[in-house]
């Protein structure tokens, strides 16, 4: 794989675990109301997630070769 992959996997492990590591509390409460949602809002939060993803990372690509 290419090193800004794994850069990018390891930006997203540190802003990951800053919430259980900072903010234990908030961040299972967040998760345990998270449990309560519906399948079908689970599932547009995420694909906005990926989209948003994919968007910043060809937009950063499209700058770095451009």
């Amino acid at each position: 794989m290419n090193a800004t992959i794994w850069m990018a996997l390891a930006l997203v492990l540190v802003l990951e675990g800053l919430g259980p590591m900072l903010l234990p509390r908030v961040w299972r409460a967040m998760i345990q109301s998270m449990t309560q949602l519906p399948d079908h809002l689970l599932r547009r939060f995420g694909g906005g997630l990926v989209v948003a993803g994919v968007v910043i990372y060809y937009m950063i690509s499209a700058h770095i070769q451009g």
